[in-house]
């Protein structure tokens, strides 16, 4: 492989290396996706938010004050560490 090429590779696959998967992306990835794109319209894309938009949802869907049937399910088995790695986690993603 050519230098350009690995150069080249190193600056695409650079920010996806520094965002380090969190043990619970995988409750998130069926519907918005391992790299934060919904997966279908009706889902958002949570690649580039803000951290702190990302936990004061979550934490709004697990206490009830945010309602939707779908994501009060999935935050309410959440800690706080897990919520904040994900927000980091998408928060970093493109």
């Amino acid at each position: 492989m050519r230098l350009s090429a690995v150069i080249i590779l190193v600056f695409i696959l650079s920010p996806l290396a520094m965002a380090k998967q969190p043990a619970k992306l995988a409750l998130c990835a069926a519907c918005h996706g391992t790299k934060g794109i919904g997966t279908q319209d009706k889902y958002p894309n949570l690649a580039g938010q803000k951290k702190i938009y990302l936990v004061s949802s979550m934490k709004a869907y697990k206490s009830g004050a945010r309602k939707n049937k779908e994501m009060q399910p999935m935050a309410a088995v959440l800690t706080d560490k897990d919520i904040e790695e994900l927000a980091t986690y998408f928060s970093k993603l493109k």
